[in-house]
């Protein structure tokens, strides 16, 4: 049964004889229609924060793949330049191997930085999704503590009700008298009758 804030505002129940006190039973309604909109507000909340930091995640995750394309690039620039190095000669090899070299180190260089920035940035949203999913939990345990608690008030109503309605049964029954009659003879014991 989905029952949403606006259905516990309007919730209104028969008056009874010795019933609930009307205006504590609307502000009970009132006050759990408010938690209950509050904890909704607070799941769709994270819920979008969620949504949020996979898009966070999957920017991040381009980023390396880009960063991966351009560490191919680098190394396929370095073996371009170490077979043109060789190409042109054994003179000019060791300028351009010490060139392709430098441009790797550099290239290397700048990439583990660029690495080693991203994989900090992923495991610090990987750890505020972590968060995230702690507080979504924590919503849902509240939420569910919650609707446990209005069904255990509403079994505790019910049988309130059914009792109050066993005891104006019983009320309403007649009582069964015991009355003493006794014999006139003298040996004999008096003998009860019950008398409805």
């Amino acid at each position: 049964m989905n029952v949403s804030p606006l259905d516990l505002r309007q919730q209104r129940f028969r008056r009874s004889f010795r019933g609930f006190d009307r205006v504590e039973v609307t502000a009970f309604l009132a006050a759990v229609a408010d938690d209950y909109e509050q904890a909704l507000r607070e799941t769709d909340r994270l819920r979008q924060d969620l949504m949020r930091m996979e898009a966070v995640l999957n920017q991040h995750r381009e980023h390396e793949r880009n960063l991966q394309a351009t560490m191919m690039t680098a190394q396929k620039l370095s073996d371009d330049i170490k077979g043109n190095a060789d190409a042109e000669g054994r003179r000019i090899v060791a300028a351009a191997d010490a060139d392709a070299k430098r441009i790797m180190r550099e290239a290397e260089g700048r990439s583990e930085l660029l690495l080693e920035k991203t994989q900090a940035r992923l495991e610090d949203i990987q750890r505020e999704i972590d968060g995230l999913k702690l507080k979504r939990k924590d919503v849902e345990t509240t939420i569910e503590a919650s609707i446990q608690t209005l069904r255990n008030t509403l079994e505790f109503v019910r049988e309130q009700e059914a009792r109050e309605r066993e005891e104006r049964i019983l009320v309403h029954r007649p009582r069964l008298v015991e009355q003493i009659e006794f014999e006139p003879s003298a040996d004999a014991a008096p003998t009860r009758k019950m008398i409805g």
